[in-house]
């Protein structure tokens, strides 16, 4: 899409042909010229494989994360293999009275499975006993925080405007409450799942489940970078946790502060991708499309998933190694603060009968302090401009305010009932 208008999709399939065996000579320079750094570098080690945190059966399933603290769990925690989000929508009648006690309920039973102890009145407690690194955490829409504490609501705590890119299901949107489980087992994730939902039932009702998935525990070296289902590194310019740049990106600062002192925001937009077109596209092509070398992520002006991409560098026939529509480049901000903290999971549904090979995609999750200021910036550059977009339709988008961690003997949003 040009900057100046919202192109429909059909109408932008040339560019993406210009990325195939038969590109028009200019680009096809271009193509050639990154292809020269695009290898997958054969004779290169795989990394090898590591477990970490077994226990002394060998398993991680005892592994637990604490549930209370300043900050909620789930946010500058290693990701686990497998997430499922659940947004809540409150009851008719369900107002602040209400709210406290299931925030409280939920508090106590999400606090007592991370930790591998059955729910209150759990009929299958022998689900509990493995948390394998269960966390919850919990995002509070414009609805839920309007209906306790509205003189808290931050500005940006609201849908997000409308893109060109976008094509939405109200299925997949918004929500007054959201919990996301994540955890490195899947029959951990779905008793967990089961438990909050039971308390939740006589207060709001399932708006959307969305399940993910990431790489298996102990398939990769600890801290490597996901790959999405197009076989791209995803997330290799995110915060490290523990950092300071961590901190500003996700808690805040003076500068760009979190709504509520050790909270931050979450955007979670259902991503759907086109394996099926994007099959057709070459090695080449593909890597055009975000700037970044398939076998190891790096930029395609560099060696190593890490180096600094120039985006400064050009071919011998004057062509941008990583070109204008690349995805890293228009991700990259030109302002240091616009930055995010990506936290996504890919999924894979069945596809309808006669139809598609495959209905797959991404849960993709966005950690920052301020929407507007960080999230939203990045997401207009990539509306205007990003080639990604041939392959990839936003189909749900909702936005919630992510309250501080809770004290121990209390509950996680207890701030907003002063």
């Amino acid at each position: 899409m040009s900057p100046e208008t919202a192109t429909p999709k059909a109408a932008g399939v040339g560019r993406r042909h210009l990325l195939f065996g038969g590109a028009a000579a200019g680009l096809g320079a271009v193509v050639a010229a990154g292809a020269q750094l695009a290898g997958s570098r054969p004779g290169q080690p795989e990394p090898e494989l590591v477990r970490t945190g077994l226990d002394d059966a060998g398993t991680n399933g005892t592994q637990t994360v604490p549930f209370y603290g300043r900050h909620q769990s789930g946010i500058d925690t290693a990701p686990p293999a497998h997430a499922s989000f659940v947004a809540l929508d409150l009851r008719d009648g369900v107002g602040r009275d209400r709210i406290r006690s299931l925030l409280r309920l939920l508090s106590d039973d999400a606090a007592a499975l991370t930790q591998g102890q059955p729910a209150l009145a759990d009929t299958e407690a022998e689900l509990a006993v493995r948390p394998a690194r269960l966390t919850v955490t919990f995002g509070f829409g414009p609805r839920l925080v309007a209906a306790v504490a509205p003189q808290l609501a931050p500005a940006w705590l609201a849908p997000l405007p409308a893109f060109g890119i976008d094509a939405l299901q109200e299925r997949w949107n918004d929500g007054d409450l959201l919990l996301q489980l994540c955890a490195d087992d899947p029959v951990t994730l779905a008793h967990a799942q089961r438990m909050l939902l039971k308390d939740s039932r006589s207060f709001a009702d399932v708006r959307w489940i969305q399940t993910g998935f990431r790489r298996a525990y102990g398939s990769e070296q600890a801290g490597a970078t996901d790959r999405n289902l197009f076989g791209q590194v995803d997330g290799s310019a995110n915060p490290v946790p523990g950092t300071p740049e961590f901190d500003r990106v996700v808690w805040g600062d003076t500068e760009i502060p979190a709504w509520l002192e050790g909270g931050t925001s979450v955007v979670v937009r259902r991503i759907a991708m086109n394996l099926d077109t994007w099959d057709e596209l070459d090695r080449r092509g593909r890597e055009e499309s975000v700037g970044r070398t398939l076998g190891n992520g790096a930029p395609l002006t560099g060696s190593a998933e890490h180096d600094e991409p120039d985006f400064e560098a050009v071919t011998s026939l004057g062509f941008p190694v990583i070109p204008d529509y690349a995805h890293m480049r228009r991700a990259r901000p030109d302002n240091p603060r616009q930055r995010i903290l990506r936290r996504s999971y890919n999924y894979d549904a069945a596809p309808e009968p006669g139809g598609a090979v495959s209905d797959a995609g991404q849960v993709f999750v966005s950690y920052q302090a301020d929407v507007s200021a960080q999230f939203l910036p990045i997401q207009e550059r990539l509306d205007q401009l990003d080639l990604l977009n041939e392959w990839t339709t936003p189909i749900g988008s909702a936005v919630f305010a992510v309250p501080p961690g809770a004290r121990e003997g209390g509950f996680v949003g207890e701030e907003l009932f002063g």
